[in-house]
């Protein structure tokens, strides 16, 4: 499994059978998206795709070319009550476990973390500023979880135009007390050599 980061929420999940792209409307932060045809599109805060062979947007059960996908409903950050207009994606694919948590509330109940389970690979925002998780929101996701790697995503970037000003990656680990293993511009994972403790992986985007 091959996961790349391309700003916001967006990362690109490549495994033997399929492609998985998360939150791919980069246009809506001044880039070009990265979706092709033939992905599998997972939108965490609903919103469209104009492309992919597969679009889930909402809670679920989903078997896709040798991809399970979860979608597990959560409150988004933003709701001031617990709607549950957001959805968390656990992938499993490769042997390898993925959560995609989104922009959420931090604070998930037992049926949330009983449905995510076990987590190999973590994908978690951190650029706060009452539009996604802060440190401290994210700090207390990745506790919650215990997952084996850690990655990074929707911070401040100047390449990107986001609605609200995002916190520095630095800023963030920083506050979150984690120091990163590596910076890769590319991840590249096998079941057989995940990590027995965790990791945080900071990935270029690309």
């Amino acid at each position: 499994m091959d996961i790349q980061y391309f700003g916001g929420n967006c990362v690109r999940i490549t495994t033997k059978q399929a492609s998985i792209v998360t939150d791919g409307n980069l246009d809506t932060i001044g880039i070009k998206p990265i979706t092709k045809a033939d992905d599998i599109v997972l939108l965490s805060a609903g919103g469209t795709s104009k492309t992919g062979k597969f679009v889930i947007d909402q809670p679920g059960e989903y078997e896709i070319s040798k991809v399970s996908i979860q979608g597990i409903p959560a409150r988004a950050h933003m709701d001031e009550q617990d709607k549950k207009t957001a959805t968390i994606y656990k992938l499993t694919a490769n042997d390898i476990r993925v959560c995609v948590i989104g922009n959420v509330h931090p604070d998930l109940d037992e049926d949330q973390l009983e449905s995510i389970g076990t987590v190999d690979v973590l994908l978690v925002p951190v650029g706060g500023n009452g539009y996604t998780l802060d440190a401290t929101g994210a700090l207390q996701v990745i506790k919650s979880i215990e997952p084996k790697i850690v990655i990074p995503v929707h911070y401040a970037d100047s390449k990107l135009k986001y609605e609200v000003p995002q916190a520095e990656l630095t800023d963030a680990l920083k506050n979150m007390s984690l120091e990163p293993k590596e910076t890769l511009p590319k991840l590249k994972l096998k079941s057989s050599e995940l990590p027995e403790n965790m990791e945080l992986i900071v990935l270029e985007r690309q």
